[in-house]
Parts: C-alpha cells; sequence; structure tokens
C-alpha cells in the first residue's frame, strides 16, 4: 500500500512486497542414471523442486532409496526437520526481489549471510530525485505523527535534490575545489555519480529500496524464526510474514509446519516446532 502526499517526487509505502524471479528444476535424467547405477528404484510424491532436491540429498546421505518410510514427501521432511538434520535444507534454493522496504530493514536483513546472495539497488548510480519512503505503521496511523514525519521526509528529500544539483554544477566547473578532487579522466557518469553518492548522505534510512535475494531454505527457515519473531522489528516482521506468504505457497512441505500467532500490530508470530533445523 502506498500513498501520494502533495510534495512533489515523495511516495510512501506502507507495505513490502516480494516477488519469486527464479526456483530450481530437476534433471530426471541425471537422478535415474544415478538410481540406475545403484540398482534402486524410487520416486517421490512432489513436484517442487526444492522438496525432490532435499528429500534426494537426505535419502543420499543413508541410500535409504529402497525402503521409503510411509508418507511421501511431507512426512520424510518433517523427519528431517524433527531430528535436526538441516543441511539437506540447504539444496533447495528461490530467487526473491523484495520492494517497498526500508534501507533500515535491509542493514538488519543482509545480517543473514550463510545461505543468502544479495544485490540491493544503489543509491550511487540511481536518481533518488523520485524518491519513495517507506513510513512505520506506529507514524503512519497516526495523523500528528505523520505529518512530522513527512515534514523531516520532505526537508531530506529536498536537500538531497539541492546537492545533487549544487555538485553537479561544481563538478563541471575545472576551476571550482570540488571538481579537482575528481580523477582527471572523469566523464560525464563519474562525475553525477560523484554527485549522487555524495548527497545521498542526507537521505534517512526510510528510503525506500530493492533488493534481490537468493537463499536456501534452511536459511530461509531461520530467517522466518528470527525476524517473523515477536521481538523482531516490526517492518521486517511484516516482511517475514508476507515471505512466509510465498513459501508455504511454493513449498509446503518445507515451510507448512509455520503457524501464525495474532499481533496487536496486524501482524503475526512465526512459530514452528522445529527451531533451529
Amino acid at each position: 500500500m502506498s500513498t501520494e502526499p502533495a510534495e512533489s517526487g515523495i511516495r510512501v509505502i506502507t507495505e513490502p512486497s516480494v516477488y519469486v524471479i527464479g526456483r530450481q528444476s530437476i534433471d530426471d535424467a541425471g537422478l535415474n542414471r544415478f538410481l540406475a547405477d545403484h540398482g534402486v528404484s524410487w520416486q517421490t510424491d512432489t513436484t517442487v523442486a526444492g522438496e525432490v532436491l532435499s528429500e534426494t540429498a537426505g535419502r543420499a546421505c543413508y541410500m535409504s532409496f529402497a525402503k521409503p518410510r510411509p508418507g511421501g514427501n511431507s512426512a520424510y521432511l518433517n523427519h528431517i526437520k524433527e531430528v535436526g538434520h538441516g543441511s539437506v535444507l540447504e539444496h533447495a534454493v528461490w530467487n526473491f526481489l523484495i520492494t517497498g522496504v526500508s534501507r533500515s530493514l535491509t542493514h538488519e536483513l543482509v545480517r543473514h549471510r550463510a545461505g543468502f546472495g544479495y544485490s540491493q539497488l544503489s543509491q550511487r548510480y540511481v536518481d533518488e530525485s523520485v524518491a519513495e519512503y517507506v513510513a512505520p505503521d506506529v507514524i503512519a496511523s497516526d495523523p500528528e505523527l505523520h505529518a512530522i514525519w513527512l515534514e523531516a521526509i520532505a526537508t531530506s528529500h529536498a536537500t538531497y535534490m539541492v546537492l545533487v544539483d549544487r555538485l553537479n554544477a561544481k563538478f563541471a566547473d575545472p576551476q571550482a575545489s570540488a571538481a579537482a578532487l575528481l580523477p582527471p579522466d572523469a566523464d560525464r557518469t563519474a562525475k553525477r555519480k560523484a554527485a549522487r553518492q555524495a548527497a545521498r548522505s542526507v537521505l534517512p534510512n526510510a528510503t525506500e529500496t530493492k533488493i534481490f535475494v537468493t537463499a536456501n531454505a534452511r536459511a530461509l527457515r531461520h530467517f522466518l524464526e528470527q525476524r517473523g519473531s515477536v521481538a523482531a522489528e516490526p517492518e521486517i516482521r511484516k516482511l517475514a510474514n508476507k515471505m512466509l506468504d510465498v513459501l508455504q505457497a511454493e513449498s509446503p512441505n518445507l515451510f507448512g509446519d509455520f503457524e501464525r500467532v495474532p499481533l496487536p500490530d496486524g501482524t503475526f508470530d512465526l512459530q514452528t516446532p522445529y527451531k533451529k533445523v
């Protein structure tokens, strides 16, 4: 959800968006050749690649293809989570594009290192003159607080645009002291980048960003436990809730054990009986 206030060039966002950009596929020929080479036949009952790969990895550890337990992939992965054999979940990987989140949130998100990869919107290259900002719900829901917040955002935004304009002018003037700080062969693009990277220092943590995230199922489960918790910061908890919606649709056998406990702020505390898998 977003609103368009009167201040030109400023858009306020209150809801993140999560887009699934990529997911794995199975090379059936390769898997069947492995099974034939080892004299076993096996077939799972799921078509979700990440679930197939996690089960295949787990069965490879014990060569348990010939005598699978009853209950199919769901029962198998629940047993994996129950006994904490989480390493096999690292073979299930998804790619996401996340938008409508603040740079404050991504400072927390990128602390999740093991099992995650990130590519984030560059404030050095991307012009922020038409910018988006993420308002905390506790501020957005209160007209008085929202007005105070929006005034501060508008001031920072206007200051950014003035700094960019004046820095660009100074970098274009070879006699200006600022121009002397640039490499002697700086072209127009380099000068524009230098102006934006200096001016961005006044932009607030609330500035909206976009981040491409690649993560495996084990790392994603840890993210959901940590950031979907009642103790988490509200904006990233909201993102964790959105991520769970996507992941349970993508892979119910890997993420269906998470349950939602309603919280007063409209989000949910994400809980699972299989902690720290």
